[in-house]
């Protein structure tokens, strides 16, 4: 796949990838990505968890490498401060193929990683009256069509679904004092029957 990434890290470590699939995990990474970095007291007020709770997994996601300390935050030598070690965590099911445990942990995560997907989007059409009419006309997109490819033909169009994410998720955010919510994009293409 094209990588217009600059910071990013394949998960190649099936405990890693199992980490990442739990749900409070994935939704700390994302406050992190979205916010930038927290302590554990922010990250249990954004995600309305428990500080004991969200101090557990942010440990076992420091283990994982996943996230790191960032010291020179810190206001004194008892407050932490964690931030993501990389903007962007990819993986490929074909990865894990060689061993039996790591090919069970990549189908429940490519599971648990399509029903947060899909749960974001059933969030949106739930919650979007919360939202201006500006956030409500055009800006959320659902499409599909069916193609016939081969498949250098599928991995190119991976490519370029990846390839137009990431230069959206690479910009700089303007400091032009317009306001910006957070928008969750995902592209998902799979060989299918009808």
């Amino acid at each position: 796949m094209a990588d217009n990434s600059e910071n990013y890290r394949q998960v190649l470590d099936a405990r890693v990838l199992a980490a990442i699939t739990h749900p409070l995990r994935r939704r700390l990474l994302d406050v992190l990505k979205v916010h930038g970095p927290a302590t554990v007291g922010l990250l249990a007020e954004r995600t309305g968890q428990a500080v004991g709770n969200v101090s557990h997994h942010v440990k076992v996601l420091a283990a994982g490498g996943l996230i790191e300390e960032v010291p020179e935050l810190a206001r004194d030598r008892r407050e932490r401060w964690w931030r993501l070690t990389a903007a962007e965590l990819r993986w490929a099911r074909s990865d894990f193929e060689d061993d039996p445990v790591g090919e069970a942990v990549a189908d429940a995560a490519g599971s648990l990683l399509l029903e947060r997907q899909a749960a974001l989007v059933r969030q949106w059409f739930a919650q979007r009256h919360a939202y201006g009419p500006q956030w409500r006309d055009g800006c959320s997109v659902a499409t599909e069509t069916w193609l016939r490819l081969t498949p250098e033909e599928a991995r190119e169009l991976a490519a370029d679904l990846t390839a137009l994410l990431q230069k959206w998720a690479a910009r700089p955010v303007p400091d032009d004092g317009r306001e910006r919510e957070p928008v969750f994009a995902f592209a998902h293409s799979v060989p299918a029957k009808p």
